[in-house]
């Protein structure tokens, strides 16, 4: 099914909306807005630090396991290729992936949940997409006029609405951010994108860690097995880990092929016709079909059982929790200790935030350097 939905794609003329930004910016005939903000993102100091930050292993016992910024790129590809097969912004939907994860803190999922407990004993939480746009609006200083890279609107909008969506009621501080309307089909693609990347790269991942083994994969998640028979049939003889590598690639394909065929088909059955049309549409579009999202949450249920959720990942987890615990009651029992550019927020953000956001910035390595140092001063 080929179907071009570029007339409900975000359109980036002069004058959209979508391409205001908060402060004034000149213009650049030679790339576009969204152009412009990919390569402000690129030359970003967080995005950099995503090259640090743990994916799924903490401690990399391979050079070869993803890091955060390495996922990131496959995101990247995935989604700019589905945008330009619907006929969308392919600029923005890079552009989206791209961003998508900068503000998740070290030691991944583990890393984020114990920084949100720590905050929740102070009446707060962590959110990644928030931070993302904390970061992208006034963390990163690059220019002399202003905070923040100053980025259009249209990707402010999809950084926080591309995975979830947020009531101007519990999000005050969203307030112009279209809260009230869906996303543009290029932000609603990046979630499933993000799916389809880590849904690949963790069963790779985990078979060359050891954790995993192909044939056990096979006997329980459907769509491997399926690609490994297929995959097998074309190439007999053919040693078991080159036939996994092309069932991964043909998994990747089903996924992104199915993702980008339901998305059209949802579009054009509610007769939309415009992007007007898709921002008032009670649900996302956005989505895989019924028979492929069955296979993706049987995929994901296994990786939590087997992968995520193994001793040996377990282990990694607990030690990522004390770290980030252990620093966290550190600076807030001695604010002192911090950056003096941090310390000198904590008046106007308040002390648990400025600590969490000092967190959230380290990378895998860094945390761990402040974490040995902090036990030597404990120590004396």
């Amino acid at each position: 099914m080929t179907v071009d939905l570029h007339r409900c794609a975000v359109v980036a003329d002069p004058g959209d909306l979508l391409l205001t930004r908060v402060y004034p910016a000149p213009f650049r005939p030679s790339r576009t807005p969204f152009q412009r903000d990919r390569e402000r993102i690129v030359q970003a100091r967080a995005f950099r630090r995503l090259a640090g930050k743990t994916q799924v292993f903490t401690s990399r016992a391979s050079d070869h396991f993803r890091s955060r910024l390495t996922h990131t790129i496959e995101v990247a590809q995935i989604a700019r290729a589905a945008a330009a097969a619907l006929g969308l912004q392919e600029d923005l939907a890079e552009t989206l992936a791209l961003v998508h994860d900068i503000g998740h803190p070290p030691f991944g999922h583990a890393g984020e949940r114990a920084l949100d407990q720590c905050l929740k004993r102070h009446g707060r939480g962590f959110d990644h997409n928030i931070h993302a746009l904390r970061i992208v609006d006034h963390f990163e200083q690059r220019y002399a006029a202003h905070r923040g890279l100053n980025l259009t609107l249209g990707v402010r909008e999809g950084i926080i609405k591309h995975s979830r969506d947020y009531s101007i009621e519990k999000h005050p501080d969203l307030t112009g951010l279209l809260l009230d309307q869906r996303p543009p089909l290029e932000a609603q693609l990046i979630d499933l994108a993000d799916e389809i990347a880590y849904l690949t790269a963790d069963l790779d991942d985990g078979v060359e860690s050891g954790l995993l083994e192909v044939s056990h994969i096979c006997e329980h998640v459907e769509i491997v097995a399926r690609c490994y028979k297929t995959v097998e049939r074309e190439h007999a003889g053919v040693d078991e880990k080159f036939l996994f590598n092309e069932a991964l690639q043909l998994m990747q394909n089903v996924l992104t092929d199915d993702l980008i065929e339901n998305t059209a088909r949802n579009t054009v059955a509610i007769g939309a016709e415009s992007l007007a049309d898709v921002r008032r549409h009670p649900r996302r579009l956005a989505l895989f079909s019924p028979e492929v999202e069955a296979e993706r949450l049987q995929e994901k249920q296994y990786l939590y059982d087997t992968l995520y959720t193994c001793p040996a990942l377990e282990h990694e987890h607990d030690k990522a929790e004390e770290v980030v615990t252990a620093l966290f009651d550190y600076w807030i029992s001695d604010p002192e200790e911090l950056p003096v550019n941090h310390f000198e927020s904590v008046e106007k953000q308040g002390l648990a935030r400025v600590v969490a956001d000092y967190i959230a910035g380290m990378t895998d390595s860094f945390i761990l350097l402040q974490y040995a140092q902090i036990k030597r001063a404990v120590r004396r």
